[in-house]
Parts: structure tokens; C-alpha cells; sequence
């Protein structure tokens, strides 16, 4: 209730210093209460043990879903550098194309200027190789209706069914993804 006066009125010192000997807890005290194991009862140990796995079963949860999330932006990161190239490559193809055959209509041109036409060609291929794009669609090639778009069909003893006679215009890829499919003619067979 009251503090303890002395006659004065004013509290004792000596009290002062009994109640902060009860109110601090010795090393030892403390040292042997840590040590001491918690009287625990069997249910309370298995609740806390069904506690303790939900909670590890939650982290593994977290950390196999952050993993995943890690690995997904990564590819999709990925995918869009691709979609990025594929559509600047594609926009660029029709002036491949006219290259190509600029080059093969000047048959009577003067040869340092072919020469010249030539070495250009070959920088735009290395260039497109640097990209990892790759052109596809030869003569004599099976056709695949997932690389080719066929758009005639002729007799051709010389050539095997269904594979191409002529290409009217390159396929390309970037890796594995075709960024447009080669037009082509193909053979039906020996008839």
C-alpha cells in the first residue's frame, strides 16, 4: 500500500535497498530455469510437434513456390528477348529477300560489283547467325507442314513425293521457334 517512512516522512533508504535485492534475479537463477526442462505434458508435445511441422511444412511450401517464381520470370524473361528478336528479324526478312534476289538477277553484272553484293550477303546471314536465326527450305528437302507453307504441287520424276521441287521464298527460325515459315513447292512423285 504505503511506503515505509521514517519519522521524517521521507522513505527509508535501507527498505529501498531490500526490495531491489528481491526484484533482481541471479545469473545462477537464471542459468538453472534455462537449463531446468519445462515440465510439458504428452498432449502439449504433440500439439507443438503438429505445430512445428505445419510450420515447416508452410516454409517448404514458400520456399518450393518462390523457386518456381524465380524460374518462371527467368524464362519468361527469356521468351521476351526472343519475341523482341523474332519480330525485328521479321520485319527485316522482306529486305533479305529482295537482296536474294536482286543478287540472283544480276547475272551480267560486273564481278567486283557482285563480289562486292556478295560480301554484303554474307555479313547479313553472319549477322542473322549471331542471333541464332537460321534460314531452312532447300530443294529436295521433306516437306513439313510445320516449317513449310506448300503452295503447288507438281510431277517431278526427279524429286520423291512430297518433298520440295522449288522455293519461292526462305523459311527462318530463331532457335527452335519459326519466325516464318518457307513458301515451297513440292513433288508429287514419279506419275
Amino acid at each position: 500500500m504505503g511506503k515505509k517512512r521514517s519519522h521524517t516522512g521521507r522513505p527509508n533508504p535501507a527498505d529501498e535497498i531490500k526490495k531491489e535485492e528481491r526484484e533482481t534475479v541471479s545469473e545462477e537463477e537464471i542459468k538453472t530455469a534455462a537449463e531446468a526442462p519445462a515440465a510439458v505434458s504428452a498432449e502439449e508435445f504433440e500439439a507443438l510437434k503438429q505445430e512445428f511441422e505445419a510450420q515447416k511444412d508452410q516454409f517448404l511450401r514458400m520456399a518450393a513456390e518462390y523457386d518456381n517464381f524465380r524460374k518462371r520470370t527467368e524464362k519468361e524473361k527469356l521468351a521476351t528477348y526472343d519475341n523482341a528478336i523474332g519480330v525485328a528479324v521479321e520485319a527485316f526478312l522482306p529486305v533479305v529477300d529482295n537482296f536474294a534476289l536482286a543478287l540472283d538477277a544480276g547475272q551480267n553484272m560486273p564481278d567486283e560489283f557482285r563480289k562486292g553484293l556478295e560480301l554484303i550477303q554474307k555479313k547479313i546471314e553472319n549477322s542473322l547467325e549471331k542471333l541464332h536465326v537460321k534460314a531452312f527450305g532447300e530443294r529436295g528437302d521433306k516437306f513439313d507442314p510445320d516449317y513449310h507453307n506448300a503452295i503447288a504441287r507438281v510431277d517431278d520424276p526427279e524429286i520423291e513425293e512430297d518433298h520440295i521441287t522449288a522455293v519461292f521464298q526462305k523459311g527462318f527460325m530463331l532457335n527452335e521457334k519459326v519466325i516464318r515459315h518457307a513458301m515451297v513447292q513440292i513433288s508429287n512423285g514419279n506419275s
